[in-house]
C-alpha cells in the first residue's frame, strides 16, 4: 500500500502518498496553463473569427481590439472572483473537496464555451465561468501542497504547480498547432476546449484518494486524523506514533494552539495592523499581494496570451510555431526551477530573475521600436531570442517561486484568506495584461515592453527589502521567523529556529542521541537499525 511506501530525500523519509499528492494536485496548474495558452491560437482560427468576429468595411471579419480584450480577459475576472471565494470552500469543506468543487465549475464553463454558435458574448461568459473554477484551484492547489508536503520536498512540490502550468501551455500550443489543418471547421476550437475537460478529470476524482491536509484537520481539532495524515505523508501509515511523525505533530500542534488562543482568524487581521496581536500579518498580506501582482506584470502573459498575434504582426511566417518554441523553453526551464528553489532558496532567484528579465525585455522593446520587424528580418530574430531568454528566466524563477512563497508565508489561522487575497491580485494583474495589451500595442506598439521593464525592476526591490528566506524551514518555523523583531529580510537566510543546529537539524534533547535526538537524522538512524514494525510484512526503509 502507498501509505507505507516511502523514499529518502535530504536525509528524511517522504511517503509515496506525498509524491502522489503533489502530482495529482498539480493538474490544477495544468488546467490553468492549458486555458491560458489555448486562446492565443484559437483567436487565429478561421472558423472562430468567422463566427465571433466583427464585420469590417471590406466585407471581411476580424476582432475589434476591445472585443478581443473582453474575450481573453473575462476569464481573469472569473479567476479573481474564484480565488477570493476559494478561502471559504477550502475552510468549510476541506482542501480536497474544495479542489473537486473547482473542477466541477471548470467543466461547466467549458461546456458553455463549446456550445457557443455565433455570439462572442456566449464565449466570453463561458470563459468567465471557467475562470471561477481556475481561480479556486489557483489558491487551493499551492496551499494544499504546502500544508501536506514534508519540508524536505515542499519547495519542489509547490513549484511543480508552475511546472504543470508551463506544461499546460505547451500542450495547448501543440494542440493548436495540430488543429490549424482544420481551422475552417468549428471542430478546431471545440476540440481544443473539450480536451481541457478530459484533462481535469484526474484532479477532480484522484484528489479524493490522497490524504487530507493535516493542518486543516488539526485546525478542526481532529487530532487523530491529523496524526494519521502526517503518518501517511511520511510513508508511516501503520506507525502513526513513530518519533518522526511525533516531531512533526508536536511542532504543528504547539503553533496551532498558540494561534487558537487569540481567536478565530478573520479577514480583519489580514489587512489591519496588529489585529489580535499577530506579528507581521499585514506585512505578509501585502508582500504576497505585491509579489503575485508583479508576477503577472513581469510581462509573461504578454507573450502567452498574444504571442501568436505579436509575432504574426512582426512578420514571422508561422507565429504558432514560434509560440510552440516559447512553450517548450517554458517547460524545460521550469524543470530547472525545481532545482533552483531548493538549492538557492527564494530570495536570490527572484532578485536575479527580475534583473535578467528586465535586460531582455529592454532588448525586445528597443529592437521592435527602432527597427520594424516587418521590414527587418534580423530584428524579428533578435526579438524571438529576447523573448526566449525572458521566458527561460521567468520559468525558473518568478514562475514557480511566487507560488511557493504564498504557500509557506502565511500562518495557518489565516492562510486560506491571505492566499486568496494574494492570488486574487495575481488574477487582477492577469486581467489588466489581457485587457490592456491589444489596446496598448495598437497605440504604442513594441514600446509597451518598457512598461514591463519597469515592473521587473520594482519586483527586484520588493524581493530584496521585504521577502524573508524560508528554504528548509517548517511552516511553523516560517511563521516564527516573521515574529522575530531583529531578523531582517536580507539577512534572514542565516536565521535558525531556537533549539536547532541548522534549519533541518534539532539540538540533541538527551545524552542518548540517535532515536532520542530531536533531529530527523537521529530518528532515521534508529529506524534503519531496527527495521521493524508492529505490522507483519511492513518494513520501514527507503
Amino acid at each position: 500500500m502507498l501509505g507505507q511506501r516511502k523514499i529518502r530525500i535530504n536525509g528524511a523519509y517522504c511517503g509515496m502518498e506525498a509524491i502522489l499528492l503533489g502530482i495529482i494536485s498539480s493538474v490544477g496548474g495544468f488546467l490553468f496553463g492549458y486555458d491560458t495558452g489555448q486562446i492565443s491560437g484559437i483567436l487565429l482560427f478561421s472558423d472562430f473569427i468567422h463566427r465571433f468576429g466583427q464585420h469590417q468595411p471590406d466585407g471581411t471579419k476580424e476582432f475589434k481590439p476591445i472585443i478581443e480584450s473582453l474575450v481573453v480577459s473575462l476569464m481573469s475576472i472569473g479567476t479573481l472572483v474564484g480565488s477570493l471565494t476559494s478561502s471559504y470552500t477550502a475552510d468549510w469543506f476541506g482542501r480536497r473537496k474544495s479542489l473537486s468543487f473547482g473542477v466541477i465549475i471548470f467543466l461547466i464553463g467549458s461546456v458553455i464555451q463549446i456550445t457557443a454558435m455565433e455570439s462572442w458574448v456566449h464565449i466570453m461568459m463561458g470563459r468567465f465561468v471557467t475562470g471561477l473554477g481556475i481561480g479556486n484551484l489557483s489558491v487551493g492547489v499551492p496551499m494544499f501542497q504546502s500544508e501536506c508536503a514534508p519540508r524536505q520536498i515542499r519547495g519542489a512540490v509547490v513549484a511543480s504547480y508552475q511546472l504543470m502550468i508551463t506544461l499546460g501551455i505547451l500542450v495547448s500550443n501543440c494542440v493548436n498547432y495540430g488543429m490549424r489543418e482544420i481551422q475552417d471547421s468549428s471542430a478546431s476550437w471545440r476540440v481544443v476546449i473539450g480536451l481541457g475537460m478530459v484533462f481535469s478529470l484526474p484532479l477532480g476524482i484522484g484528489i479524493l484518494a490522497v490524504p487530507e491536509s493535516p493542518r486543516w484537520l488539526a485546525a478542526r481539532s481532529d487530532w487523530d486524523a491529523a496524526r494519521m495524515s502526517l503518518a501517511r505523508l511520511r510513508g508511516l501509515k501503520y506507525d502513526p506514533h513513530n518519533e518522526l511523525v511525533e516531531a512533526d505533530f508536536i511542532e504543528m500542534r504547539d503553533i496551532l494552539e498558540k494561534e487558537k488562543a487569540v481567536g478565530v482568524g478573520g479577514w480583519k487581521e489580514c489587512v489591519i495592523p496588529r489585529a489580535n496581536g499577530i506579528p507581521k500579518q499585514v506585512y505578509r498580506t501585502f508582500l504576497g499581494v505585491s509579489l503575485h501582482f508583479l508576477q503577472q506584470w513581469t510581462g509573461v502573459n504578454y507573450f502567452f496570451y498574444y504571442g501568436a498575434t505579436i509575432f504574426q504582426s512582426a512578420g514571422i511566417d508561422d507565429p504558432i510555431r514560434t509560440q510552440l518554441i516559447l512553450g517548450a523553453i517554458n517547460v524545460g526551464m521550469t524543470f530547472f526551477g525545481l532545482y533552483v528553489v531548493e538549492k538557492f532558496g527564494r530570495r536570490w532567484p527572484l532578485f536575479i530573475g527580475a534583473i535578467w528579465q528586465a535586460v531582455w525585455l529592454t532588448i525586445f522593446a528597443s529592437m521592435g521600436t527602432a527597427l520594424n520587424p516587418e521590414n527587418n528580418s534580423a530584428s524579428g530574430i533578435v526579438m524571438i531570442v529576447s523573448a526566449s531568454m525572458f521566458i527561460a528566466s521567468f520559468a525558473s524563477t518568478w514562475g514557480p517561486i511566487c507560488w511557493v512563497v504564498i504557500g509557506e508565508t502565511f500562518p495557518l489561522r489565516t492562510r486560506a484568506k491571505q492566499a486568496s487575497l494574494a492570488t486574487s491580485f495575481n488574477w487582477l494583474g492577469n486581467f489588466m495584461i489581457s485587457f490592456l495589451t491589444p489596446l496598448a500595442t495598437d497605440g504604442i506598439s513594441y514600446a509597451y515592453g518598457y512598461v514591463f521593464v519597469g515592473m521587473n525592476l520594482v519586483g527586484a526591490l520588493v524581493v530584496w527589502f521585504f521577502l524573508y528566506e524560508s528554504v528548509s524551514l517548517s511552516l511553523e518555523n516560517v511563521d516564527l521567523m516573521h515574529s522575530q523583531p531583529g531578523v531582517k529580510p536580507w539577512k534572514s537566510r542565516s536565521w535558525v529556529p531556537p533549539g536547532y543546529v541548522t534549519r533541518l537539524l534539532k539540538e540533541d534533547e538527551s545524552e542518548t542521541g540517535g532515536a532520542r535526538s530531536g533531529s530527523e537524522n537521529g530518528i532515521l538512524e534508529a529506524q534503519d537499525k531496527t527495521r521493524s514494525s508492529d505490522v507483519p510484512g511492513v518494513e520501514y526503509k527507503a
